[in-house]
C-alpha cells in the first residue's frame, strides 16, 4: 500500500484560512483564487479520508479531525519554512535588535528565538524588553530594527497590524473578589505612564466606580505576584497572563467592560533585511498559533 504524500502547498493554505477565519481571505494573503483554495481544502479532506470543517451556525468549525490536522500542519510547516531558512541564511551574520513587551516574554520570545537561532547560528540577536513609549523611541532613534508593541498610533510609518485583542480585568480568583462590594477597588498597576493602567482608571472613572491604587511595580513579574497574593487586580490583554490567574467576568464581578488593544510589529524602515524578515515573520507565526 503506498504511502499518502501531503502537499504542503494545501497544508498552508489550510492553516491560514484557519488562522484568517476565511479561506477568502486565505487566498488573497496567499495570492491565490479562491476556488484554487477550496480545491487545496477538498484535496486534503480526499487523503485524509474524512471532512476537516463541520458547519457551525452561519460559519464553519473544524471537526476532531481537522483540529488533528492544524496541528500536524502548523508543524510540517514550520519545520519547512526553517529548513529553507536555514539553507538560504546559513552565511548571515550580524546582529538584529529585537524589542518587545513583557508580555510576550514567556509564551512568544523562547520559542521565536530558539527557531531563529538554530536557522542563523552566525547572527547575534539584542531584545529589549521595555514599555511602549520607550520602544517607539527605540525605534525612531534606529536603536531597534523590529518592535513587537501595542498600537498607539494607528498611522505610525512602518506598522504591520497583527490582531485586535480585548482587555480584561485579572484577578488570583475569577470568583472571588479580593475586595467587598461597595468598597474602593483595589487596582494592581504598573507604574505611570502605562496604557492598561490609564485604561482601567478611564473605566472606572466613567462607571463612577471608586477605586484607589493597591500596588505598583515597575516589572509585569511584579504586578502578577502583588495579584496572586490577593492585593488587588489587574487590566491586560489575556496574552501572557500566567496560568494560576484568572480572567474575570466583568458584568458578573459589577466592573465596567474594558477596550480593546491593536497589537502591530514596528519596523525601523520600510525594506528590512532577510534576517531581520526572518524573524518578523516567525514572530508573526507563533501569534498566529
Amino acid at each position: 500500500m503506498s504511502r499518502i504524500q501531503l502537499d504542503l502547498n494545501v497544508m498552508r493554505s489550510f492553516v491560514t484560512g484557519i488562522d484568517l477565519g476565511s479561506f477568502a481571505k486565505a487566498a488573497d494573503r496567499l495570492g491565490r483564487s479562491t476556488s484554487a483554495v477550496s480545491a487545496h481544502l477538498k484535496k486534503l479532506e480526499d487523503q485524509a479520508g474524512t471532512p476537516m470543517l463541520r458547519k457551525a451556525g452561519r460559519g464553519m468549525a473544524l471537526t476532531e479531525a481537522g483540529e488533528v490536522m492544524l496541528g500536524y500542519a502548523r508543524r510540517l510547516l514550520e519545520l519547512n519554512d526553517e529548513a529553507v531558512s536555514a539553507v538560504r541564511g546559513v552565511q548571515l551574520d550580524g546582529r538584529v535588535r529585537l524589542g518587545m513587551q513583557e508580555d510576550f516574554g514567556e509564551n512568544v520570545l523562547p520559542e521565536v528565538l530558539g527557531r531563529f537561532k538554530r536557522a542563523h547560528p552566525k547572527l547575534r540577536v539584542e531584545v529589549h524588553i521595555a514599555r511602549n513609549a520607550v520602544l517607539m523611541q527605540s525605534l525612531e532613534a534606529g536603536r531597534l530594527d523590529v518592535a513587537l508593541a501595542w498600537e498607539t498610533d494607528a498611522h505610525a510609518a512602518h506598522r504591520q497590524h497583527i490582531q485586535t485583542l480585548p482587555m480584561r480585568w485579572i484577578g488570583a480568583d475569577a470568583d472571588q473578589l479580593p475586595y467587598e462590594p461597595g468598597e474602593p477597588i483595589p487596582l494592581v498597576v504598573l507604574d505611570a505612564p502605562c496604557l492598561m493602567r490609564t485604561a482601567a482608571i478611564n473605566a472606572l472613572d466613567r462607571a463612577g466606580i471608586a477605586w484607589r491604587i493597591a500596588f505598583t511595580s515597575a516589572s509585569l513579574a511584579g504586578t502578577w505576584a502583588a495579584v496572586k497574593a490577593g492585593l488587588g487586580i489587574s487590566a491586560r490583554t489575556p496574552l501572557g497572563v500566567p496560568a494560576d490567574l484568572r480572567t474575570m467576568d466583568a458584568k458578573a464581578a459589577a466592573l465596567p467592560a474594558l477596550p480593546q488593544l491593536g497589537l502591530a510589529l514596528y519596523r525601523s524602515e520600510a525594506e528590512l533585511t532577510p534576517a531581520v524578515a526572518r524573524l518578523a515573520e516567525l514572530i508573526l507565526q507563533r501569534l498566529a498559533a
